[in-house]
């Protein structure tokens, strides 16, 4: 479906609430789900985020450039002696003199400075690689939600058509019980059957009444059920009876190897490969870091430069202490390697070794849970295959044997308890039809979901 007719049908949903039973097709549920999914919004975020994240990592290579200015007004007073420099310091670059001064100007300093690490020993690389994959993990994890919805909504599909037909097959079922209610009074009446017998049909008609209300107020379950998954406001919907007049066509197909594109697996199998890039990444800060740097200053002052000599020597004007006066540069290259450093980092590349095995063992405990599940779909389309072709038979032969009672008791041979024995098998039947009929494609949407690949339900259309 294209997004003009996807956003249109929005729009009609939102703005025909309350009015009457929309007919939805499943494949305009789905869309319509994807779009307004709350958990599939939030994960499109996320990997959004992780692209800007890479990008991000991509600019490491970039040097640091910094400038800053700063203009103060103070004392210069200096003082010999060795002190461990701290946050809140107040540092002068003045004379040494023989007392206190409290003579203060203005000062300024302007700095530039590039400092770039041009050789990381592949940190940089196995960050950038870190976060492709991380990319990826989020990619895989939006598709997974998307298949996981995709699931839940057909299901609920399903369930509300089912509870929809057994609108209509207790509505049936209604129908008779008021006309043998009808033929039981006219007999009392004509004394032709004790009273008993419009009493118990009267009760057959109330029984009938609230079996009705039970199967509509079930349709409203499985639709809000419908609706939440869509993301759209309340609305009544009527289901597609596609389902009621077919079963899938491929029921039993080849699964040698199709588990394997399971968005749930690639999604583990994504995360393996970020926990052991994880560990790549760890191990380089092993190595050093190797940088160049260079540096251009600007100093101004209002104190002159034989202030040591003559205390007067200073200046209180604010453009002439800010104005620069010196000047010096300097570049150079470092290397800097924290010794310490390897032996945490073994224990972090340890931890991570540990947790890219874990979920190494989530992947292959997913892996025989599919097997499994897949074994366990196809005999679960084995029985509603069977139950499929019963169906009608049960329908047929109960619809018989109503038929056959009502005329018996219509000639009064035979008691009501009998013609309402017949009423209820065939209510049952009815409804083991409808029930039958959409657990065929529930058992194949188990299958569908089990081999990951949703396209092999909706190709049925």
């Amino acid at each position: 479906m294209c997004i003009k007719k996807i956003t249109s049908l929005i729009l009609f949903l939102s703005g025909s609430i309350g009015c009457f039973a929309q007919d939805l097709s499943l494949v305009d549920a789905i869309d319509i789900g994807i779009q307004n999914y709350g958990a599939i919004k939030s994960k499109v975020k996320y990997a959004s985020a992780s692209e800007e994240t890479l990008k991000q990592a991509r600019l490491e290579y970039l040097p640091d450039i910094n400038i800053s200015a700063q203009q103060t007004y103070g004392t210069v007073n200096g003082q010999y002696g060795s002190f461990y420099g701290m946050i809140g310091n107040a540092a002068a670059s003045g004379p040494s003199l023989t007392e206190q001064n409290w003579n203060a100007a203005f000062g300024a300093q302007y700095l530039s400075n590039v400092n770039w690490d041009f050789y990381t020993f592949g940190k940089v690389k196995q960050k950038i690689n870190l976060e492709k994959i991380n990319v990826g993990l989020k990619e895989q994890d939006l598709e997974q939600e998307k298949f996981e919805l995709k699931i839940k909504i057909t299901s609920a599909y399903l369930n509300l058509l089912a509870s929809q037909r057994m609108v209509i097959s207790q509505q049936k079922n209604l129908e008779r019980a008021k006309v043998f209610l009808t033929t039981a009074t006219a007999r009392v009446k004509n004394g032709l059957q004790a009273g008993v017998d419009s009493t118990m049909a009267t009760a057959e008609v109330s029984k009938a009444k609230i079996a009705l209300n039970q199967a509509r107020f079930q349709v409203k379950e499985f639709n809000n059920r419908l609706i939440d998954l869509m993301g759209v406001s309340s609305l009544d919907f009527t289901a597609d009876t596609l389902f009621v007049s077919q079963i899938p066509k491929q029921l039993l197909i080849d699964i040698d190897g199709v588990h394997e594109t399971h968005p749930s697996l690639k999604f583990l199998q994504t995360k393996v490969d970020f926990s052991n890039q994880q560990v790549k990444l760890s191990k380089r800060f092993y190595y050093p870091s190797m940088s160049i740097f260079g540096v251009f200053q600007s100093r101004a002052s209002g104190f002159n430069s034989n202030y040591s000599q003559d205390q007067n020597a200073f200046t209180k004007n604010y453009w002439d202490g800010v104005q620069p006066s010196r000047s010096n540069y300097l570049f150079g290259a470092s290397i800097s390697w924290n010794l310490s450093t390897p032996f945490r980092i073994k224990k972090q590349v340890k931890a991570q070794e540990f947790i890219a095995e874990g979920v190494q063992e989530e992947y292959n405990q997913l892996e025989r849970e599919i097997q499994s599940q897949l074994k366990l779909a196809d005999e679960q389309i084995k029985i509603a295959m069977e139950n499929y072709s019963e169906a009608p038979v049960q329908v047929k032969a109960a619809a018989q044997a109503y038929r056959q009672k009502m005329t018996l008791y219509q000639n009064g041979l035979t008691t009501l308890t009998d013609l309402t024995q017949a009423l209820y098998l065939l209510n049952r039947a009815e409804i083991d039809r409808d029930i039958v009929n959409t657990n065929v494609w529930q058992s194949y949407l188990v299958k569908v979901a089990a081999i990951g690949d949703f396209e092999l339900f909706i190709k049925e259309f």
